[in-house]
């Protein structure tokens, strides 16, 4: 009763903020990512009747806080298998842990599908979306690989909640330049910033309304190969959502010093012809679509920009999968 699996955190270009529904975790709007490839989560998962309690080990060290969610995902996959063995979970990141980087997409991602082969159920890859989504909303995009959609869905039961590929990888061999302002923990989190917002920004119910249109945008320049579309939407509903966290009381403000540096680097980039553009999530790393010939010359140009500690470069990748 165990297995390993490995899944990669997506970034986000249609973005996810906001929550219809907390108790099955349910967006209150659609979104659009791409799954990347260097990145990415490993999951060790074992069910054993001799423990007492689940535990949960991350990048070595054992972690009682966050094995809280881990149990409640958990419990999700264990009424499903009708068991209740207690589990043994070891997981490791090679990128930075909730900084802005996706590490609870990969994270849930990985450990849906591990404790999903540890327990014998099989799941078809819109299950494992819907209770991936459960514990991380974006992580039901990360068993995709590619262009994937998460789907607003309309079921009072989330059912109908889950992500979809829209293209593979190879279909559209973009890359994707992460640049690391910082390494520390964020102090709001995605789920308690979304809560914030939803609570007191003014301009929350505009953000819901035309959010369609933004996920309609982006699917036809994907359809369409359309770069400089892709790139008008992304960066246009990325600044738009941190307006929303920005108008929230108290203001959440993701972004340091580097952070907006490197967003006027990419637009200096791109005015000058290079075919790029950025997008950030809940966190200050920014993240840099670009073509694969304008890789190196957008990688060295963010390289110098103050108050940035690293530059990876990734390619599009696939799906969750077992090792």
């Amino acid at each position: 009763m165990q297995a390993t699996a490995q899944a990669q955190p997506n970034i986000a270009l249609i973005k996810y903020w906001g929550k219809r529904q907390t108790k099955l975790n349910l967006p209150a709007v659609g979104s659009l990512s791409i799954t990347l490839d260097s990145l990415w989560t490993r999951t060790y998962v074992r069910f054993d009747s001799g423990l007492e309690k689940d535990e949960f080990h991350l990048n070595g060290q054992l972690d009682t806080i966050r094995c809280r969610r881990v149990s409640q995902c958990l419990d999700l996959m264990r009424r499903r298998a009708n068991i209740s063995y207690c589990a043994a979970v070891v997981s490791e990141n090679n990128f930075p842990t909730e900084a802005g980087l996706a590490s609870s997409a990969s994270g849930f991602a990985a450990l849906v599908l591990a404790s999903s082969k540890a327990l014998g159920l099989d799941l078809t890859d819109e299950e494992l979306s819907e209770i991936a989504r459960q514990s991380s909303g974006s992580a039901a995009r990360s068993i995709f690989g590619g262009f994937v959609e998460m789907e607003l869905g309309h079921c009072k039961d989330g059912s109908d909640a889950i992500a979809h590929p829209l293209i593979g990888p190879e279909e559209w061999p973009l890359h994707v330049v992460v640049v690391i302002t910082s390494d520390r923990t964020k102090i709001i989190g995605s789920t308690e910033g979304m809560q914030r917002t939803s609570l007191s920004s003014p301009y929350y119910q505009a953000w819901i309304q035309n959010h369609v249109s933004d996920i309609e945008a982006a699917k036809h320049a994907i359809a369409s190969r359309d770069f400089y579309a892709l790139a008008d939407i992304s960066e246009h509903n990325c600044l738009k959502m941190h307006g929303l966290a920005l108008s929230t009381r108290p203001a959440l403000i993701y972004w340091n010093g580097a952070t907006v540096e490197c967003m006027n680097c990419v637009r200096d980039l791109r005015a000058s012809g290079t075919a790029a553009f950025f997008t950030i999530d809940a966190g200050p790393q920014v993240k840099v679509v670009c073509a694969p010939s304008e890789t190196q010359k957008v990688m060295d140009a963010l390289r110098n920009v103050p108050g940035v500690l690293c530059v990876l470069n990734s390619c599009i990748g696939q799906g969750a999968r077992l090792l």
